[in-house]
């Protein structure tokens, strides 16, 4: 059974399947809609199975994944219609996620990193997502978001210097401290 299953699968099955945990992380940082992410994952998922036999490097297969999920995003958003051109709101899309009220244990520090993270525009976010949290180079990045090495290194740039803003903004914040109340 294992022998028809290589035969009929290939050898890219357990690569490709291996991706979703990292393509999940990256499209619930884009979006951050759980349901979405599921959703550009699963699209992600089979585009790459469809166009298996065009990955002639399996070492590139993580940009590669990552490159249809970044397509699968841009014909989610073109298929809203809210925007004119992709191009012209990438960089100033933000999202309407709250930042958390005091960061002050772990729990509150990963929230307000991850608020932080949705406040930057799209284009930010993205490119933030893949250089720090996924380790994809600045060449890497450029030829899965189809854009210009500069143009990343401009977004890291900015993407950086907003998250230090924010989350400087979000520890002069005082913390809610609960109130204790005597009980005897």
């Amino acid at each position: 059974m294992t022998m028809i299953r290589r035969i009929l699968f290939g050898p890219l099955r357990p690569g490709i399947e291996a991706q979703r945990p990292m393509l999940y992380r990256l499209a619930y940082a884009w979006c951050h809609d759980a349901a979405l992410a599921d959703d550009l994952v699963q699209e992600t998922l089979s585009r790459a199975w469809a166009r298996r036999a065009q990955l002639r490097d399996e070492a590139a297969l993580k940009g590669w994944m990552v490159s249809i999920m970044n397509h699968c995003w841009l014909d989610h958003l073109r298929g809203r219609r809210e925007f004119d051109d992709v191009e012209d709101w990438q960089d100033v899309l933000e999202s309407t996620v709250e930042s958390p009220e005091a960061c002050c244990n772990r729990e509150q520090v990963i929230a307000c990193v991850r608020a932080a993270v949705a406040r930057l525009p799209l284009g930010q976010r993205q490119v933030l997502t893949l250089v720090d949290l996924e380790g994809f180079g600045y060449a890497e990045v450029a030829g899965i978001l189809d854009i210009p090495v500069g143009t990343v290194m401009s977004r890291l740039s900015r993407a950086r210097a907003g998250m230090k803003k924010l989350l400087d903004i979000a520890a002069q914040q005082p913390a809610a401290v609960p109130q204790l109340r005597r009980v005897k």
